[in-house]
């Protein structure tokens, strides 16, 4: 089933609990409010990758226009240089990357600036990336629609940094003596966290033994939304899911690959779904 479409709500997109919706003409926005911008990762499907790091040294942000006389100007938000591990960001863990107020009004896009990018194999090998215009220009992240900060009030946008297709290996990736490098293509995803939602839970075996390490993917129309793992205690959590219904597939070597249908994703909430994986008898 096709992700719903919440079009009262998005017009206050990235405004966080308890914004009330607001008019995107800025002539009736005023004053500031609070910009909050995490970041996060959908994890790297090899467990012979120990890092997959990335330096950001500057983000802006775009004023929305409402008339092309009046130009698209950009705010800067951070030129703090900040480095992170971004498997270190996975199962709901995010990294705080801009909280502080700034001018209230649409925004429509958030360039962000990578000046390094590397990947630490477990072995000890490490690759450094060359960065595409990152440095220079920028990564640009649209916000469709756009987000509105009100005055007084906060919003709150996730980043999501798909590794597994942001760093493409080379080579033969069933070794780490295979790997003879990778290309960074950086694939970021905006989310708004006061109309998107969150899927938690458990996959456990049929004795109700934690499973670490499950392929846990959301499904839209045939196609991966997003994907987890689940960690040691077999939990899993996926952050910034557009509202509507999914289905849920659950898949490990070694165990029968369990579909949930019509899991239900609810704007601005927490969904619970737990799985079971039963093991494949030969």
């Amino acid at each position: 089933m096709k992700r719903m479409n919440f079009t009262s709500l998005l017009v206050a997109v990235l405004m966080i609990m308890g914004v009330s919706i607001v008019s995107c003409d800025n002539d009736n926005i005023s004053g500031t409010g609070k910009l909050k911008i995490q970041l996060t990762d959908a994890p790297f499907p090899s467990d012979l990758v120990a890092e997959a790091n990335v330096t950001i040294s500057k983000i802006e942000i775009r004023k929305a226009s409402q008339s092309e006389d009046a130009g698209r100007p950009f705010v800067t938000l951070s030129e703090e240089e900040m480095s992170f591990n971004l498997l270190d960001l996975t199962n709901g863990v995010t990294a705080s990357l801009v909280d502080l107020e700034i001018e209230a009004g649409s925004y429509d896009l958030v360039r962000l600036y990578v000046s390094e990018a590397s990947v630490k194999l477990n072995d000890g090998t490490e690759f450094d990336l060359f960065v595409p215009s990152g440095a220079q220009t920028g990564i640009k992240i649209f916000i469709d629609p756009s987000i509105v900060v009100a005055g007084g009030l906060t919003s709150e946008l996730l980043l999501d940094f798909n590794v597994a297709k942001s760093f493409v290996a080379q080579g033969d990736i069933s070794s780490s003596e295979g790997i003879s490098g990778f290309i960074f293509t950086p694939v970021i995803k905006a989310s708004n966290l006061s109309t998107a939602g969150r899927l938690t839970g458990v996959v456990a075996d049929a004795d109700n033994i934690a499973i670490d390490g499950v392929q846990v993917s959301l499904i839209d129309a045939d196609t991966v939304y997003t994907s987890t793992f689940t960690d040691e205690n077999g939990e899993y959590t996926i952050l910034g899911v557009d509202a509507g219904t999914y289905d849920l597939e659950l898949a490990k070597e070694g165990f029968e690959t369990t579909i949930i249908e019509d899991v239900s994703i609810v704007a601005a909430n927490a969904t619970t779904q737990n799985g079971q994986l039963n093991v494949v008898i030969e």
